[in-house]
């Protein structure tokens, strides 16, 4: 077994926290190694490329099965920038090791801060900080680990819109809002940090209004914006045109889009289970800061495509890597 694929199986494990997107993928051995990949694809972009992500990992594995072709397919994904989910007590090896690599490479790394107490109602990605002080210390290290170096945030999916629909109990929507405004304040003492604070997506909160006042709450004003979509499958177009009308109720607040499993659009019927491991998706638009949209500050792979978002459909657990649905995302993206 490649010395790559020993460290994907010890990862796998170790059983790394799920999350309501993505697990974390790369300790710092494992970051620090390269893989080839599109060249050109990598010139185009700010972002940082994970050489190790599950999907590199898979390829070298498929190339070694001699499933050569269906490797080539999950370049798609492998060769494209993705956030990383830094899990447990310490996150900071991982992102250590990240953002040393970006900077090497004069690129922005991707993160996204999940664990928020209390997460996902106790759902699939249930888990989190055991307390306010837990999470408290816990941002502390993560922010900590971020140094001077580039990197975007994407904080607490879900945290705010499931203070606003109801799923996260009444009692706990004012320290959750506390920390939230708490952990942006934290995470922007770091000079080269941007933190989007994560607000759902257009067929959860239906209307952007009842977003404005639990964000402000939440601390929105000192974050460099918000993010839509993550984990789902809303298209650019309704979702930016829900972003900018959010953003004008923020006085011009920016915002990100992840566009990491949206090229097919959401699964069509009742979208109660539409979210979790839909058939027939398709990867999306790639990680670009071009927008053509002044208050849309990127596209971005906020969820990595071909983690699973729970145990729905026969996939594994929410965060797992799923190498079956990974590769029909790929296929499905076209040339």
């Amino acid at each position: 077994m490649s010395r790559l694929i020993r460290t994907f199986a010890v990862l796998a494990t170790l059983g790394l926290a799920a999350g309501c997107s993505s697990a974390p993928d790369a300790d710092r051995a494992s970051v620090a190694r390269g893989a080839s990949r599109d060249g050109d694809s990598v010139a185009r972009s700010p972002f940082w490329v994970d050489p190790a992500s599950p999907a590199a990992q898979q390829i070298q594995l498929w190339r070694r099965e001699g499933r050569t072709h269906d490797a080539d397919l999950l370049k798609r994904i492998a060769q494209q920038p993705a956030a990383l989910w830094p899990a447990g007590d310490d996150p900071g090896a991982v992102i250590r090791a990240a953002t040393s690599a970006a900077t090497r490479e004069g690129r922005t790394a991707l993160f996204v801060a999940y664990n928020i107490p209390h997460r996902d109602c106790g759902q699939h990605s249930a888990g989190g900080a055991p307390d306010a002080d837990a999470y408290r210390q816990w941002i502390g290290r993560f922010a900590e680990a971020l140094g001077d170096s580039k990197a975007l945030v994407v904080l607490e999916p879900d945290a705010v819109a499931h203070v606003v629909d109801g799923c996260t109990p009444a009692e706990y929507h004012a320290e959750r809002e506390q920390l939230l405004s708490e952990a942006i304040v934290r995470l922007k003492q770091q000079p080269g940090t941007k933190v989007y604070l994560d607000s759902g997506n257009p067929a959860w909160i239906d209307d952007p209004s009842r977003l404005v006042e639990p964000l402000r709450r939440a601390g929105v004003e000192h974050a460099d914006g918000f993010s839509l979509n993550v984990s789902n499958f809303q298209t650019d177009g309704t979702t930016k045109e829900y972003g900018v009308r959010l953003s004008r109720s923020l006085g011009g607040k920016h915002f990100v889009i992840d566009t990491s499993r949206n090229g097919n659009g959401p699964l069509r019927g009742d979208r109660g289970d539409a979210w979790c491991n839909p058939p027939g998706r398709a990867l999306g638009t790639s990680p670009t800061t071009d927008t053509s949209e002044p208050a849309l500050d990127a596209y971005l792979w906020i969820k990595r495509p071909g983690e699973s978002d729970g145990q729905c459909r026969g996939g594994p657990a929410a965060g797992q890597w799923w190498p079956d649905y990974a590769l029909g995302l790929a296929r499905n993206s076209g040339a």
